[in-house]
């Protein structure tokens, strides 16, 4: 995609700067499902053939009746996958009438305490369909401690909390707004939420829910402070949402610890229970030196080494735990804490990729899977568009013009642009600015205020939004008609989630790709595995690059049909 045009440009609106061209990707700058008898709604179980590799995995099913996509059969209600009276009239004031499938799968198995793995396609409903049942748990949790406060039992149970973590600040909030969102009939949220981000600290008040960033908890729960061990035990449900991105790269190291350090404490409690001691002579804090243990451990051996520990026994009793035991706790004992894990990409395939190291710390999890997960949505129509040098940035303005005919179902047009840089998305809105295109920008480079007042300016007022893949993934932008690439994702994951911003929710949506020749066999992969309803799995790869990887089978296409050569020119 190039950057400037020559000033003998045809375009009429507008004549851009002489600049020598440049590409803009060249710049460096067992579970079944709880469902009603009567109603013909089905969530199909399907085992794999390596039943060790997972869990159950649920599928969501299609509705019958219209061939829906989204919605369930009309006949699947809130109540009838076990959520609460309370929470069930939340949601229908919140206007969520119907669950969605992803949802009618994901919350009975929530509901029955299991750990989580929700896998489904953007724009499936999968925020709610864990915020729905932790909700409905916690209100319920304290209800049954009201009670008992108020009987003659004696005093209410400690408070639960349930912990959210996302990758950044952005889908914090938009997490705690969604939450916000389900009131009572006073208007009043039914828990309390909090999102626990950047410089904010540590909140006084005692929220049910708690949304944050890995490194803003960590910096939290300082390792001398108090708060630590009181913190811990009470986080009884936790949430890891954008799994796939959390446990890799840069999140990694951080969500191992946090996972080691909860899983540490149920160790711990498990032990104390099976020995009648109180909590309080159980202890959870850790030193510095756990800290470095906790990070550097390989996430293929973790637990592996674990054996049993004669001594513990006496540790425990005495209220000391050493600062390498959480390594020799035996593995098997009774969980306190539920794990979720929420994705709309999540590869398998490699020994360290995020599918496959939850297999190997959650073995006993269940996997909720959408209709749609890494395919073409039914729902998304795609156009293609090769160009060349001398013809993108017309194509560009063409599909930019094009969205406005695709208006959304508001009667506004939302087109969001994606480029693979911050340079190369300030000089696509220029090309636009100049053809008299008015826009808004959106990467990393702009504050955070910037950010969050751009995606609110969008949303109220539509328009284009153009944007690297920091406005990709997870943001939820209600009514995006069009989504255009100017630049060709570099990845699988990438291109899932760009065109994942529109046809969401059950709405229909249009994706504009523009890709170049050095793009043509990236493209006819996608093409051809939306053509034969595959998903472009695999084209997933951690460390390499769609390209790449279509480089590389390439190559050995080459050595083979050179082999052929051979062997004939030899017959």
């Amino acid at each position: 995609m190039i950057l400037h045009r020559s000033a003998t440009t045809m375009l009429p609106l507008y004549k851009l700067s002489s600049s020598p061209p440049k590409l803009f990707s060249q710049f460096r700058y067992s579970y079944s499902v709880v469902s009603n008898s009567s109603s013909s709604f089905r969530i199909s179980l399907l085992w794999l053939s390596h039943p060790r590799r997972f869990g159950t995995v649920t599928t969501a099913a299609y509705r019958k009746e219209g061939g829906d996509t989204f919605f369930t059969e009309e006949s699947v209600s809130w109540t009838s996958l076990g959520v609460s009276d309370k929470v069930s009239q939340a949601l229908y004031n919140a206007g969520l009438g119907q669950p969605s499938l992803i949802q009618a799968a994901s919350i009975p198995s929530i509901l029955s305490g299991k750990d989580v793995v929700v896998a489904a396609e953007t724009g499936s409903g999968k925020t709610h369909s864990f915020l729905v049942p932790l909700i409905d748990k916690l209100c319920n949790e304290q209800n049954d401690s009201a009670n008992i406060a108020s009987s003659d039992q004696g005093v209410s149970q400690p408070r639960k909390i349930s912990l959210v973590l996302c990758p950044n600040v952005t889908l914090s909030e938009q997490v705690v707004r969604m939450a916000d969102g389900l009131c009572d009939e006073n208007g009043k949220p039914l828990l309390s939420v909090v999102s626990l981000c950047g410089r904010q600290g540590w909140r006084v008040n005692e929220p049910d829910i708690i949304v944050s960033t890995p490194a803003a908890l960590l910096n939290n729960i300082d390792p001398k402070n108090f708060r630590r061990t009181d913190f811990i035990r009470s986080v009884k449900y936790v949430v890891f949402d954008e799994a796939d991105m959390l446990l890799s790269g840069g999140y990694q190291n951080k969500v191992i610890r946090l996972i080691h350090m909860l899983r540490f404490d149920e160790k711990l409690l498990s032990r104390s229970n099976e020995q009648n001691l109180p909590e309080s002579e159980t202890s959870s804090h850790f030193s510095s030196e756990d800290e470095d243990n906790l990070q550097d451990e390989d996430l293929s051996e973790e637990e592996g080494d674990a054996v049993e520990n004669d001594d513990l026994d006496e540790e425990l009793e005495a209220g000391h735990v050493k600062s390498t035991d959480w390594r020799r706790v035996r593995k098997v004992y009774k969980r306190s804490k539920q794990y979720i894990f929420v994705a709309a990409t999540l590869p398998v395939n490699g020994k360290r990729t995020a599918g496959a190291v939850l297999k190997k710390m959650f073995p006993e999890a269940n996997w909720v899977s959408g209709n749609y997960l890494h395919c073409h949505n039914p729902r998304l129509k795609q156009r293609w568009i090769e160009v060349t040098f001398d013809t993108q940035v017309d194509e560009l303005i063409k599909a930019v013009k094009h969205g406005f005919e695709s208006r959304s179902v508001s009667g506004q047009c939302r087109t969001m642009v994606f480029a693979n840089t911050v340079e190369a998305v300030e000089s696509v809105a220029k090309i636009l600015m100049r053809g008299g295109i008015e826009c808004y920008h959106y990467h990393k480079d702009c504050s955070l205020e910037d950010r969050a007042k751009t995606l609110a300016d969008f949303q109220e007022k539509g328009g284009i939004l153009v944007c690297t893949d920091a406005a990709a993934r997870g943001i939820d932008i209600p009514n995006v008609s069009h989504v255009i690439q100017a630049d060709f994702a570099t990845s699988a994951v990438d291109f899932i989630h760009r065109v994942g911003r529109t046809a969401r929710a059950g709405q229909y949506g249009l994706v504009t790709s523009m890709y170049t020749e050095s793009n043509r066999d990236l493209v006819a992969a996608v093409r051809r595995a939306g053509e034969l309803s595959q998903p472009v799995e695999t084209a997933f790869s951690r460390k390499r690059s769609f390209r790449n990887k279509l480089k590389k089978r390439a190559a050995l296409q080459r050595i083979t049909d050179s082999r052929a050569d051979e062997e004939r020119v030899l017959a």
